[in-house]
């Protein structure tokens, strides 16, 4: 099932997403925060600024870029044991409802 969360990660359909936005990886990531240790590094923190900067100047290009992004960094939306309960409830109510048709 391509929405089944994985122990850790994204799901298959979302990393199917974010390929199918970006097959080349050619759309540039937001980088993480910079750890406490590394702002006194005028050099990370430069890399660190450019890369913002080029993430925003993309971001800004157009909505559907804008899109694309949100798409590519989308993750799931609840925590996978959630996720997986409310997977199997909708399989189990989808079951009933086909049985509960064929029934008459």
């Amino acid at each position: 099932m391509l929405a089944w969360p994985p122990d850790r990660g994204r799901s298959l359909l979302l990393k199917t997403a974010s390929w199918a936005v970006d097959p080349a990886g050619s759309l540039p990531t937001l980088p993480p925060v910079l750890p406490l240790g590394l702002d006194d590094d005028g050099d990370a923190v430069a890399a660190h600024d450019e890369q913002e900067r080029e993430y925003y100047r993309v971001r800004e290009g157009s909505a559907a870029t804008r899109l694309r992004l949100r798409v590519k960094e989308a993750l799931d939306p609840f925590d996978p044991t959630t996720e997986r309960q409310l997977l199997v409830g909708l399989g189990v109510l989808g079951a009933l409802g086909v049985w509960r048709l064929n029934g008459r």
